[in-house]
């Protein structure tokens, strides 16, 4: 909603001042809104919690729009979770990306290291899936905090990550309804496990790389990752995976 009326204060006769209210999460969203508009010749002010944008007319120039670093993040816990090193080539990314999750690079980095993964993801709510998944199959307990957002997003992400991981046989616990934890507890999982996507995009592509460690892995209306990665089955196959559609 922020970006959304960011974008069009320039062309407001007054343009728009905006005041935000409360604890501000996924900020780089803002900076990225930002950014982009300064390269079509907009120029904002972000002081504290006001948000600044005087009339003014973009300007037309040619842009190459990146990669989305969300989507690249399904193919670090795929390389992640394959049995072997695979090389894995992500075409049209930025190393200094204005994306936030970019982070995604990094973050994966540390899964070399025998710990507990310890993250606030105010800033990066849509790779919490993905790395809740990638550690549970990899064994590393973790504590994710900063997820108030995940509760209002396509799904309530917190109770669908708890459920559905603990078909798999992880027991996950919330807390506070802003923090996921994984301890290392197992339950018993079922026998044949279907993944409910919740009509959530990231629910199916978070799951799907899990049959790299069990062998195969439903997944209840993949047709859901339309919505920011209409290719990942046809991806996926061309990596190699082997993908049945059931009726």
């Amino acid at each position: 909603y922020i970006s959304a009326l960011m974008m069009i204060a320039p062309c407001l006769e007054q343009g728009l001042e905006i005041h935000l209210e409360g604890e501000l999460i996924s900020q780089p969203y803002i900076r990225m809104t930002l950014g982009l508009m300064e390269k079509w010749g907009v120029h904002g002010q972000w002081n504290g919690a006001t948000i600044r944008i005087a009339p003014q007319p973009y300007q037309r120039i040619p842009f190459r729009v990146e990669s989305d670093w969300s989507a690249a993040s399904y193919w670090y816990e795929i390389r992640a979770l394959a049995p072997e090193n695979a090389p894995i080539e992500l075409l049209g990314l930025e190393e200094n990306s204005l994306q936030g999750d970019a982070r995604c690079k990094a973050l994966f980095e540390t899964f070399s290291l025998p710990q507990d993964f310890r993250y606030d993801f105010t800033n990066e709510p849509d790779l919490t899936q993905t790395f809740a998944v990638t550690c549970c199959l990899l064994d590393i307990p973790f504590r994710f905090t900063g997820l108030q957002s995940l509760r209002i997003k396509e799904t309530d992400r917190i109770t669908a990550l708890q459920t559905e991981l603990r078909k798999l046989g992880y027991h996950i616990e919330i807390e506070n309804n802003t923090t996921l934890q994984w301890t290392g507890k197992r339950c018993e999982p079922d026998p044949h496990p279907v993944i409910a996507t919740y009509e959530d995009h990231r629910m199916a592509m978070a799951f799907a790389p899990v049959c790299l460690k069990t062998k195969a892995i439903r997944i209840a209306h993949p047709e859901v990752v339309s919505k920011s990665y209409p290719n990942y089955w046809r991806d996926l196959v061309s990596a190699g995976f082997i993908i049945t559609e059931e009726t």
